[in-house]
């Protein structure tokens, strides 16, 4: 009987609390626990009762159409239909795998830069070359893999680019998607988990290369910190990939930091992102071809990633707070 309740409720939550909605509310309840009572009656299991009186009850905007009881313009304008809300997950899901491997290419193109400088200052590979080439030469796998990544980042905005008004929060849902989406993200909560489990047991695990390496010489340290950026590579991807099974779910919920206020919080932040990330794109390019730092010159990122984090903690917090206030 509680379940049949709890469906009730869910059905209603994005509905307005009007006199009329209310009363109709009552009497679904009402003759769903009626319904429900006769199956009991009749032999049926508490589950078999409870689907038959469901899916007895259909659409909740169908009911409302045939009653003639009218929905607010706005909500009817702005809300998503089942159809485009299934395609955004979908897409949100392309999109999170498309992202993971640019992401992992760019943390890889890092990685080899460091390898390549290690190898020929080892004078394991390019004996006998000029400076210049040797200079040059590790800036090619670099390059090389960016330039993908970059595409696979632009690509993916273009696909999600007729989505803005979810990413705005500008819209609502039915009842029917809300009940959908709800149970999505809680089948899909221990799969998240165990990803986000190894995910982090492999950043906990990633130091120990640059500790092993540094307890064999200076140069094994080297090869020890490409082993940890390799490793952190995996864990990158299977953290924005797994991102897909919580995120879009949370979007559509408006649960958390997709709530209204967090969206102008994130406003904020991304327009500082926009000017912070270049610099630092700036800052390592300068280094590394005016100063010829390209060995160190990768450190602007971390840094950089450091500092934004903590600006963008900061700034929630401070915001949120004098929002309570």
């Amino acid at each position: 009987m509680e379940a049949i309740k709890t469906y009730i409720e869910n059905m209603f939550s994005t509905l307005p609390h009007t006199e009329e909605i209310e009363r109709l509310k009552e009497e679904l309840l009402s003759n769903m626990e009626e319904k429900y009572l006769e199956l009991k009656d009749e032999g049926k299991s508490e589950n078999e009762a409870i689907g038959i009186v469901i899916s007895e009850f259909g659409n909740i905007d169908e009911l409302l159409n045939e009653l003639d009881i009218e929905i607010p313009e706005e909500r009817a304008e702005n809300t998503l239909s089942k159809k485009t809300m299934l395609q955004y997950l979908e897409d949100k899901k392309r999109t999170s795998f498309l992202i993971s491997i640019g992401v992992s290419l760019c943390i890889i193109g890092g990685a080899m830069l460091i390898l390549t400088n290690q190898l020929i200052e080892s004078a394991i590979i390019l004996r006998g070359f000029s400076e210049r080439v040797s200079d040059i030469v590790p800036l090619m796998p670099l390059f090389i893999l960016i330039l993908p990544a970059i595409a696979l980042f632009i690509y993916s905005g273009q696909i999600m680019e007729k989505y803005n008004a979810i990413e705005k929060g500008d819209f609502s849902i039915t009842s029917d998607s809300k009940i959908y989406l709800e149970n999505k993200l809680k089948e899909n909560h221990s799969k998240f988990t165990a990803f986000t489990i190894t995910g982090v047991s492999l950043c906990i695990a990633s130091p120990f290369c640059i500790f092993l390496g540094s307890a064999i010489s200076d140069e094994a340290s080297t090869y020890g910190l490409v082993a940890l950026m390799f490793i952190i590579t995996v864990a990158v991807y299977i953290f924005i990939n797994s991102s897909s099974l919580q995120d879009p779910y949370k979007k559509l919920l408006q649960l958390g930091e997709y709530n209204m206020v967090q969206i102008k919080n994130n406003k904020v932040i991304g327009a500082v992102a926009a000017v912070v990330w270049p610099i630092a794109v700036c800052i390592f390019l300068l280094l590394g071809f005016i100063f010829g730092l390209w060995r160190i010159s990768w450190v602007v990122f971390p840094i950089t990633g450091i500092l934004f984090g903590g600006f963008a903690a900061f700034y929630n917090v401070t915001h949120n707070e004098s929002k309570n206030d």
